[in-house]
């Protein structure tokens, strides 16, 4: 029923920022007779707050058209690789004319960016994967609005989301392939190669671990502590509702984007609302990079998806309530997973001093489990002053953190030595 009320909301809600919008244009706009009114800057800029307060946010596209590259613009194009019911599998591809060009970027290793199916879209890792363009050939996980998939679609579980992985893995090429698992797919992507290796399949040369819960007993944060609170059947009795009729999806059973957002933004209220205050201050001002900084931070952190019940459900009690992982009793599909059964892998694992989601130690784990990892083919970095966002966003994502994965990604990019020792092992 909640979903319904929120849909209901959202309707009643529309023509009124609809109307706040058409309001901050008129007094805005130097062509309409409002805009000379006393006062008028104050009121344009409180009806645009009111909008954006109001307004839905729909997926925002990447926008990832070009780059520049020694001092050459490279257009890049989005492709579809694969596409399954939940989840599409996207490269975005580099041009050049010129033919020593084409050549380097041919000859520049592949990545693949596994984004978090956590609340918020792929695009929230834009920046990482525009960084990512400047040495990389790069491929990403694009996960899909729970609420979009029709019910013929099937069910959609933690294990599915493994098996998702591998599939990508293996269609890449896992030989050349070098993984970027950001907050939570740490553990479901430590998981798919750990499968991998059990089995004896070609596995990818290094995995990045940043930002994820792959033991989330250290450094418990609220989120932790929410998840360990509440028993399992509180979450699927308090935050499980089914898609109403205006959607593809409509009776499947998700965890609702709105309610995650609402989560999110009640982990730092009082951010939220200077942040919309300085918003309106900047508009005041006439500051309209500001202010567009704002819009443009806003319309990716407001659009939020929906997750499918299973899967949503399944995470609360493998990563948050059991710590499968951790403890070595997490079966997919009926198959242990082992990461001590990795060996020609190398490990990178990152952290942000400053964290609030995934706490200190937390990604660090992956380096006990993975005992199988030669040390010297084992990294960690914890970088300072730098919150969960931070790691693979922003300023310090691309002059502190970037750099450091980069030249990990090279110093492994050579296929690793096996020895008759290791192959029987």
């Amino acid at each position: 029923m909640l979903y319904q009320l929120h849909e209901f909301q959202r309707a009643m809600l529309s023509p009124l920022t609809a109307w706040a919008q058409a309001a901050s244009k008129s007094f805005a706009n130097p062509a309409s007779p409002l805009a000379y009114v006393p006062g008028a800057t104050r009121l344009s800029a409180g009806y645009e707050l009111l909008y954006r307060l109001g307004k839905d946010y729909e997926k925002p596209e990447f926008n990832l058209h070009q780059i520049v590259k020694d001092g050459h613009n490279i257009p890049i194009i989005e492709q579809t690789i694969i596409e399954k019911p939940f989840c599409r599998l996207m490269r975005f591809k580099r041009f050049a004319d010129d033919s020593d060009a084409v050549t380097q970027l041919k000859d520049e290793p592949t990545v693949l960016v596994c984004a978090p199916l956590s609340g918020h879209h792929a695009t929230l890792l834009r920046d990482t994967v525009r960084t990512l363009l400047q040495d990389h050939k790069v491929y990403l996980t694009d996960w899909i609005d729970a609420r979009m998939v029709p019910l013929e679609e099937g069910e959609f579980h933690l294990d599915d989301y493994v098996a998702y992985i591998q599939e990508f893995i293996r269609h890449i090429g896992a030989k050349n392939l070098h993984v970027i698992s950001v907050c939570q797919p740490t553990v479901p992507v430590l998981a798919a190669i750990s499968l991998m290796a059990s089995r004896g399949e070609d596995t990818p040369r290094t995995m990045t671990m940043m930002g994820g819960p792959i033991d989330a007993r250290k450094s418990p944060t609220s989120v932790n502590s929410l998840a360990t609170q509440h028993s399992h059947g509180w979450f699927e009795n308090n935050v499980i509702f089914t898609v109403p009729p205006n959607y593809p999806g409509v009776g499947r059973k998700v965890y609702p984007g709105f309610l995650q957002h609402t989560g999110f933004v009640a982990m730092n209220p009082e951010r939220h609302a200077a942040s919309h205050w300085d918003f309106y201050q900047s508009l005041l001002r006439g500051d309209e990079d500001d202010a567009e900084a704002h819009r443009r931070f806003y319309d990716e952190y407001n659009a939020v998806l929906d997750m499918d019940a299973d899967y949503y459900l399944d995470t609360i009690r493998v990563v948050f309530q059991e710590f499968s992982l951790a403890e070595g009793t997490w079966d997919v599909a009926g198959v242990r997973v082992r990461p001590q059964d990795i060996k020609t892998t190398a490990l990178f694992t990152i952290e942000g001093e400053l964290d609030d989601i995934s706490g200190d130690g937390q990604t660090f784990a992956a380096h006990d489990l993975c005992t199988g990892i030669p040390e010297k083919d084992k990294r960690h970095f914890t970088a300072e002053k730098c919150g969960h966002y931070g790691i693979f966003s922003g300023r310090r994502w691309r002059t502190i953190i970037y750099p450091q994965l980069r030249d990990f990604i090279l110093e492994h990019n050579k296929a690793p030595k096996v020895t008759k020792e290791k192959v029987e092992a």
